[in-house]
């Protein structure tokens, strides 16, 4: 029987094909059975117009069978078949697909989707394989053909002996080697696995022998082999079943079968997209944080499927790094797969189905704030820095998909709030929305800065995240109203004390440049405070850059040192600003201690270091001697 030669493409060709174009061997099973299934499918659309042929689903399947004695893995179908030509045509020219022409003879009928269109997935083959049979009769014919090839050499096409229709794939699995087990493809338990990982909604069976042990009939704790065959896809997905046939735990079911997290998550989305793209997509969000989820080793994305075969674990495309903890998959048949069907075509098509995504996930978590209050704070409390770290990126591209969804502990109602709830009590006469950063709420609370807005009966919002200052900063506004810093230099408060702190401020103007001049560049300024009431001393800031902020950038890996513009605000209300006074008429010496213990009260109030702590220690002690 003379060997015929590839007609397409070289030797060197199919070797790039078998190396390069697919990432995991295993692949290859995937390839063969959407192959199988495709088979089945043409017979189904060929029933659409033949009434003469009856397509009885429960005749169709694939069979896999692997023999570990002869190394041979064995796929055999009940599929279309195929003629010689077909077999000379579809097997012998790489890259041209029988599949591809069929949909396309076929694309105004309803039915089934053909997967296979690229004609080199059977090819695939020869990465686990040194030879590859192929038997197939055709439907409507006598005659059945076996091609066969060991590889890029060529292949042979001759008559050969089939009782049914359909094809049977014999693969001559290849011997082990130092680098690479073979033998994975000969183990029924490994090739249940990448079964279920790929093919487990292909619509029609893949069946399975299954050999086991059981308790004889007739005799006592005596046992007998044997041998069954089981269906090893679950064929239908639960995305394509009416969402009114599903109940929570089915979904709930779904999410452990597919490993998505170890909890139990605290919502679903069901989407039957038909419009410019159509899809299916289950998504979940998540209750707890996984483990690993604030680290560069945390992969985001969404599975991927093309008519019920997974083309990709995890898409990231399809999901903003802001909603990355959401999981689940998305199945549709509209996708632009590149040849490997690995990889997408960053095409119109992704881009929509993301859009819709990204908008079906704020929905939800929406609706989860406005009518779960108890489960959106423990998502909240699981994600919310996630999604403040979505509104800072991106200099603030997306602070208006974001904003309503975040939550800052509030000074009044003891409890996590939304920016529109802080906004809709707000008093007439209150300009800004008033902030207090810090490393806890118990340190926020006893802040001196606090006091003068907390007096005007203000609600303050807490910032207990590193992320929180730098993410209000981009929204900049909420409402037309502005973020203020209880620390800020300007609060817009209109205190009874005013007029008097600025008299004071003039008339002890010396004071306060002697203070200043005695602090040797460590404060901006030094000014008699209009936001203290029963404290001594605070520190307020100027310009962009807070005390918090200065703490979380120079905190960060490789930074420059980043300084806040730090003014000393002195109590002029308070008994210390008399003894500071007295001191500077009387006493240079002392003013000097009493100002470095000022600011050194100061730093410590603001969780700041003490540059000299033995320095601060003497100074203590000097007092009190």
């Amino acid at each position: 029987m003379a060997k015929k030669q590839f007609k397409a493409e070289s030797k060197r060709l199919l070797e790039m094909m078998i190396n390069s174009i697919y990432t995991q061997r295993e692949i290859f099973l995937r390839e063969l059975i959407s192959n199988s299934s495709d088979a089945i499918d043409k017979i189904y659309y060929k029933a659409l117009s033949d009434d003469n042929l009856v397509f009885n689903k429960e005749d169709y399947y694939v069979k896999v069978t692997a023999d570990k004695d002869k190394r041979t893995l064995t796929l055999s179908d009940t599929g279309i078949g195929m003629t010689k030509e077909e077999l000379e045509n579809n097997l012998g020219v790489i890259a041209k697909s029988g599949s591809l022409a069929f949909k396309k003879e076929n694309e105004a009928k309803d039915g089934h989707n053909i997967i296979g269109q690229f004609g080199v997935g059977f090819y695939s083959a020869f990465m686990v394989a040194d030879k590859v049979t192929v038997t197939s009769k055709a439907l409507g014919s006598d005659e059945a053909f076996k091609w066969e090839s060991a590889g890029a050499d060529g292949y042979t096409i001759a008559a050969a002996e089939k009782d049914s229709v359909g094809t049977e794939i014999v693969l001559t699995i290849k011997d082990n080697t130092e680098d690479d087990n073979y033998d994975e493809f000969l183990e029924q338990y490994r090739l249940k696995a990448i079964i279920k990982k790929y093919s487990d909604f292909i619509r029609y069976p893949i069946k399975m022998d299954f050999k086991g042990q059981r308790p004889k009939e007739d005799g006592e704790n005596e046992f007998e082999e044997y041998e069954e065959e089981q269906t090893v896809n679950s064929m239908v997905p639960i995305w394509r079943k009416n969402k009114s046939e599903l109940t929570d735990e089915d979904y709930h079911n779904f999410y452990m079968e597919k490993r998505y997290g170890f909890d139990k998550p605290l919502k679903h989305v069901h989407i039957s997209a038909d419009g410019a793209v159509v899809y299916n997509a289950i998504l979940f969000i998540p209750e707890n944080t996984p483990f690993d989820y604030y680290t560069k080793e945390y992969e985001k994305g969404l599975e991927l499927y093309s008519n019920g075969v997974l083309i990709m674990n995890k898409c990231a495309d399809l999901l903003p790094d802001y909603f990355s903890f959401v999981k689940g998959m998305v199945d549709s048949e509209d996708l632009s797969l590149n040849i490997s069907r690995e990889l997408l075509q960053h095409d119109r098509q992704l881009k929509l189905i993301a859009k819709n995504i990204k908008s079906k996930i704020k929905s939800q978590l929406q609706s989860l704030l406005k009518d779960e209050r108890e489960s959106y704070e423990k998502f909240y409390q699981s994600f919310g820095r996630q999604l403040k770290y979505g509104v800072y990126s991106d200099y603030g591209a997306n602070k208006d998909v974001l904003q309503d969804l975040l939550l800052f502990y509030s000074s009044k109602e003891k409890k996590l709030v939304s920016l529109d709830e802080y906004v809709s009590r707000m008093p007439e006469d209150q300009k800004y929305i008033y902030y207090a950063s810090g490393e806890s709420i118990e340190r926020i609370e006893k802040l001196p800065q606090t006091e003068i807005v907390l007096d005007k009966g203000y609600e303050i919002l807490y910032f207990t995240d590193d992320i929180d200052e730098f993410a209000v900063k981009m929204i900049q506004s909420y409402k037309e109203k502005e973020f203020k810093s209880v620390s800020s230099g300007d609060l817009g408060i209109e205190a009874d004390e005013n007029d008097k702190d600025e008299q004071e401020q003039d008339a002890n103007k010396e004071l306060f440049e002697a203070m200043k001049e005695l602090l040797g560049g460590k404060v901006k300024d030094v000014k008699a405070s209009k936001r203290l009431k029963t404290h001594p001393v605070c520190l307020s800031t100027e310009g962009d850059v807070t005390i918090e902020m200065e703490k979380v950038l120079n905190a960060m890996p490789n930074s420059q040192e980043v300084k806040a513009d730090k003014v000393l605000e002195i109590n002029v209300n308070h008994d210390v600003y008399q003894s500071l006074k007295n001191a500077h008429g009387s006493d240079q010496e002392k003013l000097a201690l009493y100002t470095n213990l000022l600011y050194s009260q100061a730093l410590l109030i603001e969780g700041l270091p003490l540059q000299d702590p033995v320095a601060f220690t003497n100074d203590v002690c000097k007092i009190m001697a």
